[in-house]
């Protein structure tokens, strides 16, 4: 069977059937830049992520597009109460987003657009919805989508016509949107003092202003599958189920009707909230809760990725210190069976071992292929783990090929534990003052009690280089190691690191 998944636009599980054979492209929306992305924001990053590795895994060629919204209502008003730029606002926050995107080790888009860098094609997009009469000027000089006029509004999300809104009274020019009705939505806002003085208002033919939310994310997509030579059509657009209205409804009507397709993307996927010890995330609670403050408590980026994954993308999950605790303890389990693999692997192995590769990527691949199914693909991967661990206590030799399965299911999901492998360092300063160290440091520590000490300490000088270098991914992998192995860091507030043995 081909992979299938669940088609928000059709309400229904659908084979999946590319535009262009053999490739994907791929919407993704990213982050708002203007404060820290939680982690249910990065719920949603994972579950896109885990749809990418699966497609590549498939075969498909993909094409990516993750953007950044630099430039919307709520960035002005705090990037106005700090006297600031928004491109100096925005920027620590974009750069937040990286770090912690590669802590979790989400994939690479091809693409990383920020709305700033396509406000000429976002004019563009306006004036030919303008010109074709879906568009219109309002009286405060901002540009507004007529809904009426698109006759398919309203199919993503199911929308009842009768709670459209339109005209003069059912106008939101406001990008933090009443969800409850359906209105006539801003695609060019017209320039305010509070917009000069941060940098937000740009030359248009229509007016001098800037861009609508809703507007940003066509504008970009469809001009990077210009560039990209893959038409207007996006195979995938995937979110948050937040999003699906009014955002990614207002999305499908400026782009059809600026493009004259049928669709925009062919299938929509849309991902389930993530609550905190049952509460949805709120600043009315105070469990806004971020991928550094999970760093920062020790928690394992393998463990996190295993707890998303082990609820289907479009179930609510619950993240709570029990349930980490044991995601963190299963994926323990499974970089344990890992090493073994890996260390007992040889070129020619058992008919077991051969048996035992094909059911694990048999099981896997009609897990993933039903919608993602991740939660019965782990499952899947523990019993795997399980019969391969009884398998090397009966002195079962494992063949490269079975390592070779095991190596693509788990670069699937990646969830093991993030101990470092063993690198080469020269001239690395010890803590302590004594000395610095030149050669090749290992991933396991000496016998000798001693000189497993030293060892410790001389990671630890690597990982707070690693940390000045903001490389924050491979020191939560070196901190990681250290405690696989008995040793615990502490972060002194003057800069110095404490090594001990717990």
């Amino acid at each position: 069977m081909p992979l299938r998944l669940y088609n928000t636009l059709t309400q229904r599980v659908e084979p999946f059937e590319p535009i262009r054979p053999g490739h994907a492209t791929l919407y993704t929306c990213g982050p708002t830049i203007w404060n820290y992305a939680h982690i249910g924001n990065f719920r949603t990053f994972l579950f896109e992520d885990l749809l990418r590795r699966w497609l590549i895994a498939s075969g498909f060629k993909v094409f990516q597009i993750m953007n950044l919204t630099d430039v919307d209502d709520r960035i002005i008003r705090e990037a106005s109460a700090k006297a600031l730029a928004i491109g100096d606002f925005t920027a620590p926050y974009a750069e937040a987003f990286q770090q912690d995107r590669k802590w979790l080790r989400i994939q690479d888009a091809e693409e990383y657009p920020r709305a700033t860098g396509f406000i000429a094609p976002m004019i563009e997009l306006v004036q030919g919805l303008l010109a074709k009469g879906n568009a219109y000027k309002g009286e405060d000089g901002s540009v507004y989508f007529a809904i009426a006029r698109f006759p398919a509004y309203g199919k993503l999300s199911q929308l009842d016509k009768r709670q459209l809104k339109t005209g003069a009274s059912g106008r939101v020019s406001s990008d933090e949107y009443d969800k409850e009705n359906a209105q006539d939505f801003v695609l060019w806002k017209a320039a305010k003092p509070e917009d000069e003085a941060v940098g937000a208002a740009w030359d248009a033919p229509f007016g001098r202003g800037r861009p609508g939310w809703h507007l940003e994310c066509s504008a970009m997509a469809l001009a990077l599958l210009k560039q990209h030579g893959a038409g207007d059509v996006l195979d995938i657009h995937a979110g948050g189920v937040d999003l699906i209205f009014p955002h990614h409804e207002d999305e499908i009507a400026q782009s059809c009707a600026f493009t004259g397709q049928p669709y925009f993307a062919r299938y929509w996927l849309h991902g389930e909230f993530l609550n905190i010890r049952g509460t949805k995330m709120s600043k009315r609670f105070g469990n806004i809760t971020t991928p550094r403050d999970l760093r920062e408590d020790g928690v394992d980026p393998g463990a996190v990725r295993l707890l998303v994954f082990q609820a289907h993308y479009r179930q609510k999950m619950d993240l709570t210190d029990e349930s980490l605790a044991m995601a963190r303890e299963s994926a323990r389990r499974l970089g344990e069976f890992d090493g073994r693999l890996r260390a007992a692997r040889r070129t020619d192995g058992s008919d077991s071992w051969r048996e035992w590769a094909t059911l694990l990527e048999r099981r896997v691949t009609e897990a993933m292929d039903d919608d993602l199914n991740a939660p019965r693909a782990i499952a899947a991967l523990f019993d795997a783990a399980r019969e391969g661990n009884r398998l090397l206590d009966q002195r079962e030799t494992p063949d490269s090929a079975a390592g070779a399965a095991w190596d693509r299911i788990i670069s699937v999901f990646d969830p093991l534990p993030g101990a470092s492998t063993a690198v080469r360092i020269e001239a690395v300063e010890v803590r302590d003052g004594e000395g610095e160290i030149a050669g090749s440091l290992s991933a396991d520590p000496p016998v000798d009690a001693e000189q497993a000490a030293e060892w410790a300490r001389s990671w630890a000088s690597v990982r707070l280089a690693a940390k000045k270098q903001k490389n924050f991914g491979e020191a939560d992998r070196i901190r990681a190691m250290l405690k696989q192995h008995g040793f615990e860091i502490r972060d002194a507030k003057d800069g110095s690191i404490e090594v001990r043995r717990v």
